[in-house]
């Protein structure tokens, strides 16, 4: 019998990180559903056990490091590795985000959570991924991040971004340079889920967190001569 997969999903108890949990947990994997929020983190692994899946709670703050470290050892303590880290977990920040209105403290915060907490978390599980045999992290992206699309004169994202957008290009950049030290050891890449109707965007988006969580599962599942260091939806590559 092979060994059942191990994923952390941050950000899991709703939304797209919820249906890349579910996503995940379908394969028969055991998901680590991640969230702050007590009642929700349960009730979204509630929810997913009653779907059959073998889901498990994880309270984490990504923007402190012991609610990290002590993620970690929770996983440590159930299953002693960690395949495959999907970091969903993120902020808008304040609107409006036009880099005029923008303050500091908005500023800080949306890269605190979108970025260092990314870093946060991944430092932090490193030695747990380096004890699977076919590592994976995944990084919630978007289209707003590219600097290709936002200088492209037929793309239109709907305005300037001063905190949301740059903080999700500086994720990207932070990506490559963990790609150049993992070469091949761990596979790390970037996703971007679309338009998709969540509360980040006021449920907006034109798309279901389902939909918006197909792309981040291809790419938690990628096979060993599958890419690293990319960014990616659901339709192919995304240029930085």
């Amino acid at each position: 019998m092979s060994e059942q997969t191990i994923a952390l999903v941050t950000g899991a108890n709703k939304g797209i990180g919820y249906e890349i949990a579910a996503g995940l947990g379908a394969l028969g994997w055991s998901v680590g559903v991640g969230a702050r929020d007590e009642q929700r983190r349960e009730d979204a692994v509630a929810k997913l056990r009653a779907a059959g899946a073998d889901a498990f709670g994880v309270p984490i703050d990504v923007t402190d490091d012991a609610s990290v470290a002590a993620a970690a050892a929770l996983v440590e303590e159930r299953a002693g590795r960690l395949d495959v880290l999907v970091n969903n977990a993120g902020i808008a920040g304040a609107w409006p985000d036009q880099p005029s209105a923008v303050t500091p403290e908005n500023l800080r915060a949306v890269v605190e959570t979108n970025v260092i907490g990314v870093v946060r978390v991944i430092n932090t599980m490193l030695p747990l991924l380096r004890r699977s045999g076919h590592p994976r992290i995944v990084n919630q992206s978007s289209h707003v991040a590219s600097l290709a699309l936002q200088t492209a004169p037929d793309v239109d994202f709907g305005g300037a971004s001063g905190a949301y957008s740059p903080s999700k290009t500086f994720l990207n950049a932070v990506t490559v340079q963990y790609a150049k030290e993992f070469g091949d050891t761990i596979k790390i890449n970037n996703v971007c889920p679309g338009y998709v109707a969540t509360d980040l965007n006021a449920f907006h988006g034109t798309s279901t967190p389902a939909e918006g969580a197909k792309a981040a599962i291809r790419l938690a599942t990628l096979p060993d001569d599958g890419p690293t260091g990319g960014l990616f939806d659901a339709a192919g590559t995304v240029p930085w």
